[in-house]
């Protein structure tokens, strides 16, 4: 696929596009900050775009970069890149869509399989988020005696962890050991204990169903 990139930081933004070539995507651009990039995209689109959350323009510009492109460019897939698992950046990359969205860790997608596999996920229209922050959130959610997250099993954390990730029934029971059957009951039964409406078929309704639970004020906090 077509990827263009948005990053300050040359020695990252060089070696993101040497692994983006490296798992045979054409790079269509570099550059350092939003704005030279929604110009780009406005005359020459791409499949994904790849963002540095804290760049120019602003503090926190590949956020409001990503808000343009989406604007501007419906159908451009969105990787947003930070160095840390924070909340709110998770929940203003939600507020930007639940299609074709991606928020990651650099240090996580330093590698050519697991970018590709990031990418391929976001192309395919899938919402794509952190594991180190899905696990975070519903580990601090089963800390918490008074919600119902606490009554949850420990094969039910595990399955919703992996909903959190945005990851579909067969790749949880794949990663799980356990039958795409036993995913299913897992996650009627995790939607029955929330309170929460489940659709089976549409997982990153899942995903922004569980996280606006998780996010309602039972439970928070960043990265340190």
């Amino acid at each position: 696929m077509r990827v263009a990139i948005a990053e300050d930081g040359a020695l990252f933004r060089e070696g993101l596009a040497l692994l983006l070539e490296a798992a045979g995507h054409e790079v269509a651009g570099s550059f350092v900050d939003g704005d030279a990039l929604v110009a780009a995209i406005a005359t020459d689109p791409v499949d994904v775009a790849v963002l540095d959350i804290r760049m120019p323009p602003g503090p926190e510009g590949g956020l409001v970069t990503a808000e343009r492109v989406r604007a501007l460019r419906p159908e451009i897939g969105l990787l947003l890149l930070s160095h840390y698992a924070e909340t709110h950046y998770l929940m203003r990359v939600l507020e930007i869509g639940s299609e074709r969205i991606g928020y990651r860790l650099k240090e996580r997608v330093a590698g050519v399989q697991v970018l590709d596999d990031t990418l391929s996920r976001i192309a395919a229209g899938e919402i794509v988020i952190e594991p180190a922050l899905a696990r975070r959130l519903v580990q601090g959610g089963a800390r918490h005696a008074d919600t119902p997250i606490a009554a949850l099993s420990e094969r039910e954390l595990d399955v919703l962890r992996l909903m959190a990730e945005g990851r579909a029934n067969n790749a949880i029971a794949g990663e799980l050991f356990i039958s795409t059957k036993a995913v299913e009951k897992n996650i009627a039964a995790i939607f029955t204990k929330l309170g929460l409406p489940g659709d089976a078929t549409v997982h990153h309704r899942r995903v922004l169903a569980v996280l606006a639970y998780l996010q309602t004020g039972r439970i928070g906090g960043s990265a340190p």
